[in-house]
């Protein structure tokens, strides 16, 4: 190897300066030769930190034993304080790296300049304090890189939990067989989805799972469905307001149906669990038993007449509830075009997580949407500080329609 030598000047920082590097020899550099070699690039000792750094390649200096990422503040923090970071993902899949609240999208970047591992390199704040004369501290290079890892914030990829949760849902004690075939930890979980532990979390209690003997398990729906209903008509023949359900009572009315924890768990996900006086109360929320009872309709029938399905819905609910189209964002479509017109099921959580797959689809579907209409679509796709409108923009041209503002797809659709 011919003989290295480089300079490097560090703003409101220390002089580094990289020693001659030859087949068999490593030299230190001495202060004078230091000043030497400043004067040469003529720049002012005044100008620099009293501290230099001369550079040595180490005996075991290698070129493929390190990785480098970029962290923001955050990220750095976390690990600071003791946190982790985990790459997760299976073989066919993109690798993304999870801290305990965010996932981020692992890339590759290339950059110029050569970065110097330096594992006894010091700033400036561990130098001495500026003194004349210049002084001289030695580092080893114990490697290299020309790239490092970029992390940019993504979604978490849940649909696969779902399905996962799928092959074996509970549909009630008495149907309870095989009880140890496909089900699932939150560490199997965690080991196969690609998410934080608090996204996980957060969208299990989203799709309503339940943990059963430490496995997290999805309630069939119709199970679901007989657990609501014997709730509601429990509160009807009580003369229960939805905003004054009693936990204690519940238990003790439906135990013979139902398993308390599943009564409990009913509760919790339909509605907001209060205490008064040292009574455990829950407050249904109206919203959630109209959403849920709509799906219930829905799920069996291709399309339903607009006008027939709000009067059968709304009898559906309980008393004291009003049914209100706003409510089933996301789940259902009404077609204003169609004579009659109608309304059929179409849930957010079946479509794509790929943006440009998800609006192939859409547009695939429907050759023009209203904002309205396509918005809870594709609100999930919407990344950190981005919008719809930005979505709309990128994916989607928008055109006048009667006056109405419509988006059609950028590319055609076969």
């Amino acid at each position: 190897m011919g003989n290295l030598r480089f300079f490097f000047s560090i703003s409101n920082g220390c002089t580094l300066h990289l020693t001659e590097f030859g087949d068999s020899f490593i030299m230190s550099r001495t202060r004078e030769e230091v000043e030497a070699t400043l004067q040469t690039a003529k720049v002012n000792v005044e100008d620099l930190r009293s501290t230099a750094q001369c550079l040595t390649f180490s005996e075991t200096f290698t070129s493929g034993d390190y990785s480098l990422m970029e962290v923001d503040d955050a990220l750095c923090k976390e690990l600071e304080a003791g946190g982790s970071l985990v790459i997760r993902g299976d073989k066919g899949d993109h690798a993304v790296l999870c801290s305990q609240n965010k996932t981020y999208d692992l890339k590759i970047a290339d950059t110029s300049n050569l970065l110097l591992f330096i594992p006894d390199g010091k700033t400036p704040d561990l130098l001495p304090a500026d003194q004349l004369p210049l002084s001289i501290v030695s580092s080893e290079i114990a490697g290299f890189s020309n790239h490092y890892w970029e992390l940019r914030r993504c979604r978490p990829k849940l649909k696969k939990l779902k399905k996962l949760l799928l092959e074996n849902p509970f549909e009630g004690p008495e149907n309870e067989k095989n009880t140890s075939a496909s089900m699932y930890t939150t560490e199997d979980l965690l080991n196969q989805i690609q998410a934080s532990n608090e996204e996980l979390m957060d969208h299990l209690k989203a799709i309503h799972a339940c943990s059963i003997k430490g496995f997290w398990r999805l309630l069939d729906f119709d199970y679901e469905m007989k657990l609501l209903n014997d709730i509601t008509q429990l509160m009807d023949s009580e003369s229960w307001s939805f905003s004054r359900v009693p936990l204690k009572v519940c238990l003790e009315e439906l135990r013979i149906l139902h398993p308390k924890e599943m009564i409990e768990h009913c509760l919790e996900c339909f509605g907001k669990k209060f205490s008064e006086e040292g009574e455990v109360l829950f407050a249904l929320e109206e919203d959630k038993i109209c959403r849920v009872t709509a799906q219930m309709i829905l799920q069996n029938a291709v399309k339903f007449n607009l006008s027939e399905f709000q009067e059968v819905w709304q009898q559906s609910v309980p008393e004291g509830m009003t049914t209100r189209l706003d409510q089933l964002k996301g789940l259902a479509l009404v077609d204003r075009t169609s004579r009659p017109e109608t309304i059929f099921l179409l849930k957010t959580e079946d479509l794509s997580e790929d943006t440009q797959e998800r609006f192939n689809t859409l547009f695939s579907m429907r050759e023009k949407w209203t904002e309205a209409d396509i918005s809870p679509y594709i609100q999930d796709l919407c990344g950190e500080k981005q919008t719809i409108g930005a979505l709309l923009t990128k994916y989607a041209r928008s055109s006048l329609q009667n006056g109405v503002k419509v988006f059609n797809s950028r590319r055609p659709i076969s």
